[in-house]
């Protein structure tokens, strides 16, 4: 029987016999990485550290520092809860129970809800299972004996039914007393979950559809270090208390309706941040020679289908009739800018073409992924398209990378690099992407931008480099993205004459930084802990007038203020000074000033800042200072 090849991250290539575990290959790399492995990838299927290996391909060892360890992880502890859950319960029946972006949950058929209560009970139970170390085995049977073991549980059944028959179904069992439907992959044993934590229990429908059962959902997270576990926890408390929504509502910012599922309603203040938001990028692009566009967020399937949109993400979109024709409300700005583009013959001269879009998308996300401002169907995207040469590609993509680096660091926010491949389901020639994506490794490598592979993750007409920002409590978030494309440019039968006088295809650089300006808002909020930066805050300065003798005082310093354009207004409730300073104190408010006959007789101010500094200034000196701390987006 002929060996299989295994290629290494490295790129070194091994031979094996068939039938090899990963546990083995990893065995024969040292006895360390086997000790520390948890399982394997190979061409980028996830595989339980002792299953037999039966095919070549591109081979890695996941260890709790992989990218990947958290599927292992996570999925596991999914199925101890459910053991746990099913020996407390025995009426329960288990449905699903999969990874999440932050740990997992799984679904039950339950006759009540879970209570505080039972995930004490719940807990206690995982904490045997875990203790007794018990091993996950994979056994794989027909679809006839998968029915079979499943009988009784019309959920299960209804899983099995879908798949094809002659398809080797496979279960998992810890221990003796529980076995369960599942693809996998699983840790080697139960005794691999360090430390884990049952969060909290809702409603949910089978399969996400209402027409179906109710069923009961608990969340929980696991870690393999119990230090891990008190940083999540540490984080989480943190967190709630920087939450965008809460602050958003006490600060008097934004609001979410049912009259609008997913979309915001933002507020005044909320808007004077937006303002600001916008005010800024534009004054870096307009820097950079670019030009703004705005877009019609209705147009024809047409143009959806060319695009590629209508076959790839239509499922997405929000799909209208006018005048018995087919439109759709734009989820991206991408393929309207091609119209603008093609309304002239265009000449190498004038590229690149820099369009810039503050443009209002719609996507139609599922309720249940519905999140704050995070995950909304209405938002503004600060996009940008870029028309130019393959010769002008490294040089447009450092300037981009310098853009993000410069913004980025405006509101202290470090991040890291990411590029993402081809998917699985793309379009267009192979080799222009393999083209495009040696572009985009040649411009991070020759900036000395440290990056990760993100493989399979583009979009699906081009690769992209994807920018993660790290907030104040160390969480990260996807905001900024570079991509190139050679795909929209052949769809629209886009060009330009060269030099030689010929036409020549355009190359497409899509690219946003702070991605949604909305979802970008909400992170700012949770970064700074709604403790805005001066340049950026709803209200930069309050005015507290000792009484109402001094109001007069009071708007007249309003007044100068804002023709000096400060955002600034005054506290008139019939409230003590110090009750008026603590309620500027608890809206964040940079600074406060208090006006009584001292510093109405002197044309001073006393100024209190957020830490609590006091002092007492010229009124044009201390404007002149504002000013400064404004014009310059300092960081205090």
């Amino acid at each position: 029987m002929p060996g299989i090849e295994l290629t290494f991250p490295d790129a070194s290539k091994h031979k094996f016999k068939p039938g090899t575990t990963g546990f083995e290959v990893a065995k024969s790399i040292g006895e360390g990485l086997a000790k520390a492995a948890v399982g394997v990838k190979l061409d980028q299927e996830l595989l339980d550290l002792h299953r037999p290996l039966s095919v070549s391909g591109a081979f890695e060892v996941i260890t709790p520092k992989s990218k990947d360890y958290k599927e292992f992880l996570w999925h596991s502890t999914a199925h101890v809860m459910a053991e746990a859950v099913k020996t407390l319960f025995p009426e329960v029946k288990i449905t699903i129970g999969p990874t999440i972006e932050e740990g997992f949950y799984y679904d039950f058929d339950m006759p009540r809800p879970f209570t505080p209560e039972d995930f004490q009970k719940i807990e206690a139970k995982m904490a045997e299972i875990v203790k007794a170390d018990q091993p996950f085995k994979r056994v794989e049977v027909s679809k006839a004996e998968a029915l079979k073991r499943e009988k009784g549980n019309k959920y299960k059944t209804e899983l099995i039914n879908e798949l094809p028959t002659g398809e080797k179904i496979s279960f998992y069992s810890q221990g003796e007393h529980f076995v369960d439907l599942c693809r996998g992959p699983h840790l080697p044993s139960t005794g691999r979950i360090g430390a884990f934590k049952v969060l909290k229990a809702s409603s949910s429908y089978w399969r996400a559809d209402q027409k179906n059962a109710s069923l009961q959902r608990i969340y929980g997270i696991s870690f393999f270090e119990k230090k891990e576990l008190e940083q999540w926890l540490h984080v989480r408390v943190e967190a709630e208390k920087r939450n965008h929504m809460k602050l958003g509502k006490e600060l008097d910012l934004w609001s979410m309706h049912a009259e609008s599922p997913g979309s915001v309603f933002m507020h005044g203040k909320g808007m004077a941040m937006y303002n600001e938001l916008i005010k800024f990028m534009s004054e870096q692009l307009f820097q950079l020679n670019y030009d703004f566009v705005n877009t019609p967020i209705v147009l024809r399937n047409t143009l959806w289908k060319t695009s590629g949109h209508w076959e790839h993400y239509k499922q997405n979109m929000y799909c209208l009739e006018i005048d018995e024709e087919d439109f759709a409300l734009k989820p991206m700005n991408c393929p309207p800018s091609t119209i603008i583009y093609r309304t002239k013959r265009r000449s190498y001269r004038d590229l690149p073409l820099k369009l810039a879009e503050f443009g209002l998308v719609h996507r139609h996300e599922l309720s249940g992924v519905l999140n704050g401002l995070f995950r909304v169907r209405k938002f503004v995207q600060d996009d940008a398209h870029i028309y130019h040469t393959e010769d002008q590609m490294e040089d447009i993509i450092q300037e981009l990378l310098q853009l993000c680096d410069r913004v980025y660091k405006t509101f202290g926010f470090s991040y890291h690099v990411e590029l993402s491949t081809r998917p699985e389901k793309s379009m267009g020639d192979p080799k222009l992407w393999e083209k495009a994506e040696a572009t985009l490794k040649k411009a991070l490598e020759d900036n000395k931008v440290s990056y990760k592979i993100n493989p399979g993750d583009g979009a699906f007409y081009g690769p992209k480099i994807d920018l993660h920002l790290k907030d104040a409590i160390g969480r990260t978030w996807q905001c900024g993205t570079i991509q190139l494309d050679f795909q929209m440019p052949e769809r629209f039968d886009l060009s330009y004459i060269g030099s030689d006088d010929k036409e020549h295809r355009p190359v497409i650089n899509h690219r946003t930084i702070l991605g949604s300006v909305e979802r970008f808002l909400g992170v700012l909020t949770e970064h700074f802990a709604g403790a805005f930066p001066v340049w950026l805050s709803p209200i930069q300065v309050r005015i507290v007038p000792v009484g109402q003798d001094y109001f007069k005082d009071a708007d007249k310093l309003m007044k100068l203020f804002r023709q000096n354009m400060v955002r600034c207004d005054v506290d008139r409730k019939h409230e003590t000074v110090p009750y008026k300073v603590r309620a500027a104190q608890l809206e964040k408010i940079p600074y406060i000033l208090v006006v009584g006959e001292k510093e109405a007789k002197e044309g001073t101010v006393t100024v209190r800042d957020r830490a609590g500094k006091l002092e007492t200034l010229k009124v044009q000196h201390f404007l002149d200072r504002l000013l400064a701390e404004i014009r310059e987006r300092k960081l205090s």
